[in-house]
């Protein structure tokens, strides 16, 4: 437990953004997770739309530090490759 009054404040506020980041994660899971739906279902536009979607929510958190920006394109790629070998 921290003892000081500063290290108390940096306690709660690491906390407090663990919480948040926490919940970008789940965000951008969910955005990989619907483009995984939408290939998984047949459907080349619906998967194109999920795909600009959901890339505009990677590059956000990417740009916030939650995730590494090569992680972030790394997800990309391999969605963007998932629906070009669509038939």
């Amino acid at each position: 437990m921290a003892n000081t009054d500063s290290a108390r404040k940096r306690s709660r506020q690491a906390e407090k953004q663990r919480r948040h980041n926490s919940g970008l994660r789940s965000t951008l899971r969910s955005a990989i997770k619907d483009v995984n739906k939408a290939i998984a279902g047949g459907d080349k536009d619906a998967a194109k739309q999920a795909l600009n979607r959901s890339t505009a929510i990677v590059d956000r958190i990417a740009d916030k530090k939650i995730i590494h920006k090569n992680k972030a394109s790394r997800h990309k790629s391999r969605l963007s490759a998932a629906i070009k070998a669509m038939a």
